[in-house]
């Protein structure tokens, strides 16, 4: 993108100040020169131990990188400047990951989608000092899926993600689909982790949206394609941005996974909505020799002050002159057992308003639901107010039931751990707790968008074993609510 001064009318676009900041209709179309090769996370090391766990290292550090753009930037990297290694499992390995905190301050790592133990989760009750190294262990017990992680330290997720702590976590396993689809890893199988940044003299700016996209810390990226589909691993890893991801030329493609795996089948799209946290599997066709851009179109949040009118052109992808034939998508990729409604024994309902939910804002002594392992229930979650949100469980994938009291599109029937909520909307999400319970530990839920996460629209839960009372959060003393 040929730059210009935001305040000198960046692309034509129209800017607002307020408060200080600079608010505008970005418009990137066209003016992308596309002239750096996408960077691919490596795939981590790993290594067994002698219990047979999969052992992966995680240091969480600072940098710097020349993005291409205003020199040089400081950064925050996990094993290097910026973003971090793609971690890689099977489904019933037992993992295990020394995250070593080489910062000056306090960070987390959160494994967002994971179903595991509370006390592995990396939520706000579990910081890790400066100098000090956090080791959770537990079993991958799920189907294959694109997750990823981040920090998630209480009142500052949004600071240590902006500056680039964030990677891919994707787990492997036996459906015989997934031998189909296009899977080798940075060849045919691409992961894009996309985030809108600031950037202004050296420093990541604090920011709700950015006026310039990194494509895996990439400014202006394109891929060489050699194969006549490939699949895109998307992630929107933005602090606050909802992109609406399709190709320019708005040719169908086939969306395969949401956040927790496979679909039934694939849906035939031309463009799919990710809010923050959200990710997809987009299978693409190519043709020999053309060149085509990926784009985010307008979202239609709910209005030009939240980025609901931006576009921006994210990654050109050139198609060689002679591509190898990687296979058809099978018409139908997974059984996906549709949780009944009829099983649930509690319904809850989740105002988000604000900065708060339910009309409180996070307290880490204050349990606000209890929950018995085993159980399903059904979750109505709404959007009281003018703004956007979205909304996030820890542990558990969940199915939506309804949309505003509709039948949920085809994309969304798969597993989701991550929703989106336009304003004024209702969504009824069906939920099964299974596996693990720790009375003193909770998980979280909250919306995504991480400056409401940290201004307080988080809530936390336990999981107990039948007739169990919650106990003491963290062992802190926290009292019941709700």
């Amino acid at each position: 993108m040929r730059r210009r001064s935001l305040l000198t009318g960046l692309l034509g676009g129209t800017f607002l100040v307020a408060g200080g900041a600079a608010c505008a209709t970005v418009d990137t179309v066209g003016q992308v020169d596309f002239a750096r090769p996408l960077l691919i996370p490596p795939l981590a090391d790993s290594g067994i131990d002698a219990a047979g766990r999969r052992v992966f290292n995680l240091h969480a550090q600072r940098g710097s990188r020349d993005f291409g753009i205003e020199g040089t930037t400081r950064t925050m990297g996990f094993n290097g400047d910026y973003l971090g290694p793609t971690l890689r499992a099977r489904r019933g390995e037992r993992v295990r990951v020394n995250v070593v905190n080489n910062l000056r301050q306090e960070t987390s790592v959160h494994w967002h989608g994971m179903h595991l133990p509370a006390n592995c989760d990396g939520g706000p009750h579990q910081p890790v000092r400066p100098g000090a190294t956090w080791s959770p262990a537990w079993t991958i017990d799920q189907p294959a899926a694109t997750l990823w992680y981040h920090p998630h330290p209480h009142g500052h997720t949004r600071e240590h993600v902006n500056q680039g702590l964030a990677g891919l976590f994707i787990l492997d396993d036996d459906e015989s689909a997934q031998r189909v689809l296009p899977h080798d890893y940075g060849v045919d199988d691409i992961p894009l982790i996309v985030q809108d940044k600031a950037l202004h003299k050296g420093e990541i700016r604090d920011h709700d949206t950015g006026d310039l996209l990194l494509v895996n810390g990439t400014y202006g990226p394109y891929l060489d394609v050699r194969t006549d589909r490939v699949r895109l691993r998307l992630l929107n890893a933005s602090v606050s941005r909802t992109f609406a991801f399709g190709l320019a030329d708005e040719r169908p493609v086939q969306l395969v996974a949401t956040d927790g795996g496979l679909l039934p089948e694939p849906v035939t799209v031309t463009r799919i909505r990710l809010s923050p946290g959200e990710r997809a599997e987009l299978v693409v066709p190519f043709q020999a020799g053309e060149r085509v851009v990926l784009r985010s179109f307008p979202p239609a949040t709910s209005g030009s002050f939240d980025g609901g009118k931006d576009r921006f052109d994210v990654l050109e992808l050139r198609a060689a002159a002679r591509l190898r034939h990687v296979g058809t998508v099978p018409k139908v990729l997974a059984d996906v057992p549709r949780l009944d409604p009829a099983t649930a024994a509690v319904n809850r309902d989740f105002r988000l308003n604000g900065t708060n939910i339910n009309g409180d804002k996070m307290d880490l002594d204050r349990i606000d639901t209890v929950v018995e392992k085993g159980t399903t229930e059904i979750w109505t979650v709404r959007n009281t107010d003018g703004q956007r949100h979205n909304f996030h469980v820890h542990d558990v994938q969940f199915q939506v039931l309804s949309v505003d009291g509709g039948e949920p599109p085809a994309e969304l029937g798969g597993w989701k751990d991550t929703v989106f909520l336009p304003p004024k909307s209702e969504l009824r999400i069906i939920l099964r707790f299974a596996d693990y319970a720790d009375p003193d530990m909770p998980y979280m839920y909250h919306c995504h968008l991480l400056m409401h996460e940290d201004n307080g629209m988080m809530g936390q839960f336990v999981v107990v074993e039948p007739g169990q009372s919650a106990g003491r959060v963290g062992g802190t003393g926290g009292h019941q609510h709700g």
